[in-house]
């Protein structure tokens, strides 16, 4: 199965979800609620996660293979260069071969709290574009990279970011996922940007329900990405308001949608933060 598959050409809207490794069986049971919500709109693929320094890797495995085994979802594997070389990374995708799981989400990673900069292991990667590289020479992988509509926290500027991701796509990903973004706006720059300089695979849009002010404020501060002055001050209006920031969060990312839906995007990535309720009434409405 190829990424590229999900989306030529799509007969609806394609929609994908992220989830990340529960810490405990309680958070288990509620993230597996929340799937089964929303196995009813056939996503073509969930991505799971896992944290840094590889942290959650053999819970993110599991949880993967539990996915597609008890819910029958489709499941992509998330997977970096954070802690890993060439001979670990060998023998654990290949192991992921032996268990069917052949959607691979490549990305470089972020370093561990409380460092500064990224470091690479031994005989391992420092850049994205080179698991994609390592991962192609295996083979039996199709590849998902990140791509960031704002530019990544950590590149000059946008033009050296987007070169990056060149790189990334010229190794072999077969579609990229965008970091979440606010303004649809900074997407369609995104897109035009990357057309221009040869990238021709697949975009597909990220979009994050808000769920709460406090939440989305340390979620953007991480990655880079920015809140638009209208809506951040309504989420600040809301004044410890739960109901209403989430209500907030679900219209705002409702109309991002319908106009990337209406402007032809190929499909829909959706974190989703383990929960169902945000990202279940936005397609409903659509």
């Amino acid at each position: 199965m190829n990424f590229q598959d999900f989306y030529h050409p799509p007969q609806k809207i394609p929609y994908s979800f992220e989830i990340f490794p529960p810490k405990d069986e309680k958070g288990a049971a509620t993230l597996f609620q929340a799937l089964k919500e929303l196995s009813v709109f056939n996503p073509i693929f969930t991505s799971v996660t896992y944290g840094a320094m590889g942290s959650t890797q053999d819970l993110t495995r599991d949880l993967a293979l539990r996915i597609q085994k008890e819910l029958q979802l489709r499941t992509a594997f998330h997977f970096t260069c954070v802690g890993s070389n060439r001979t670990s990374v060998r023998e654990y995708v290949e192991r992921l071969k032996q268990e069917g799981l052949n959607l691979v989400v490549a990305l470089r990673g972020d370093p561990p709290n409380g460092v500064s900069h990224f470091i690479k292991q031994e005989d391992g990667f420092l850049y994205a574009n080179e698991l994609v590289t390592y991962l192609r020479e295996i083979g039996g992988f199709s590849i998902a990279v990140a791509g960031y509509p704002e530019g990544h926290i950590e590149a000059p500027n946008k033009e050296i970011d987007l070169i990056n991701l060149k790189r990334k796509v010229d190794a072999g990903a077969d579609i990229v996922i965008t970091q979440l973004f606010f303004n649809n706006r900074d997407y369609f720059d995104f897109v035009d940007r990357a057309r221009k300089i040869g990238i021709k695979i697949p975009i597909i849009p990220g979009i994050m329900p808000i769920q709460n002010l406090k939440q989305i404020e340390k979620i953007t501060k991480m990655c880079g990405a920015s809140i638009p002055r209208d809506l951040h001050q309504q989420l600040i209006q809301s004044d410890g308001d739960v109901q209403r920031a989430l209500e907030i969060g679900i219209q705002h990312a409702r109309e991002q949608c319908r106009d990337l839906i209406t402007r032809g995007v190929p499909g829909i990535h959706f974190y989703t933060l383990n929960k169902s309720h945000s990202t279940r009434r936005i397609i409903e409405s659509l």
